[in-house]
């Protein structure tokens, strides 16, 4: 597996640092096995066993971490990554497309380029768990096989990210405005145990427009989480129309420069904009307001009410690839 990973990214195999780990990997998972299978019957295996999965599961992040730790997404790889999320939609019959459209680029940037280690993501606006579920397959977490039962009954591929089976999956999410607080929660935890894991939340620009969401801005500012870094997809829409006519807080960054919060404002589309606030030194909770497009890169999509909504037919889904190959 780690082989077709490293020829898939482009990599080499024969550098000594991903050669050493990379064969203590396989030993580690070979040891697992073979004491799982001489010591079933025993408590202490249970134990033992445990312990050796989750150092192999340490292991295998740390080895991603070295592969991508240095290897900047090419344009290439965001075109890659939105046709694999429009032919598992289309395969499934799913819509919430426009939404996951907008969000794809960042989710990208942060697990390819930034994440570390024991960092945790909390997917706030859980309806762009296929944008979410494309990224951990882009990255080596989930297969072909996994994408193919998206949507589909007993699946751990639900439509929202589920609350267990995806280690990458902290918790599940979907009632929205509840994310950032259980990422707030998740970052103090980690200072309380003097980890220096960060923790990553991605919010919607709707979600803002919920009470719960402005109480764990209350919570991260007080608590001067400067291991929190909160990303807000701002397209302009929410589930009943535009932001600005349903509840307007336009211009949102206004309202939160009131807050004791470092403050950005970027193109949510432009890689190196995302990468240069993520890159600079973080002294405060983080807050990187992306604006976007809802349904960005499908010109029948980008800032229409019904791609949040919709699934696509077929000739829309021909049409939609059309368009990601010709750019």
């Amino acid at each position: 597996m780690i082989g077709r990973f490293l020829a898939a990214k482009g990599q080499s195999q024969s550098e000594p640092e991903k050669l050493f780990l990379c064969e203590n990997l396989q030993f580690l998972t070979n040891s697992a096995r073979i004491f799982r299978i001489s010591n079933k019957n025993s408590f202490q295996s249970d134990h033992y066993s445990l312990i050796l999965k989750r150092t192999v599961l340490y292991l295998h992040k740390l080895f991603l971490n070295m592969v991508l730790e240095k290897m900047n997404l090419k344009p290439q790889d965001f075109l890659n990554a939105r046709k694999r999320l429009l032919q598992m939609h289309f395969e499934s019959g799913v819509g919430h497309i426009g939404g996951n459209l907008s969000s794809i680029d960042a989710m990208l940037i942060v697990f390819h380029e930034f994440f570390k280690g024991m960092d945790k993501f909390v997917l706030s606006k859980g309806h762009s768990a296929g944008a979410l579920y494309i990224t951990l397959w882009s990255i080596g977490r989930l297969k072909d096989d996994d994408l193919k039962s998206f949507h589909s009954d007993n699946t751990l591929l639900a439509g929202h990210p589920p609350a267990k089976g995806i280690e990458d999956i902290p918790f599940a999410t979907g009632s929205l405005g509840h994310g950032l607080s259980l990422a707030a929660g998740t970052a103090l935890g980690f200072r309380l145990k003097n980890n220096d894991a960060h923790v990553y939340c991605l919010t919607s620009d709707g979600e803002w427009q919920e009470g719960s969401t402005w109480e764990a801005l209350i919570f991260a500012c007080h608590h001067k989480l400067d291991n929190l870094t909160v990303l807000v997809d701002h397209n302009n829409f929410q589930g009943f129309g535009s932001t600005d006519q349903i509840a307007s807080m336009s211009p949102l960054w206004e309202k939160l420069k009131g807050f004791d919060v470092e403050l950005h404002v970027v193109n949510g589309h432009d890689p190196d904009d995302i990468r240069d606030v993520l890159a600079s030194k973080q002294r405060r909770f983080r807050i990187i307001i992306l604006s976007t497009v809802k349904g960005r890169g499908v010109s029948f999509m980008e800032n229409r009410m019904d791609s949040h909504y919709l699934p696509l037919t077929a000739e829309r889904y021909r049409q939609a690839m059309e368009e990601i190959d010709s750019k």
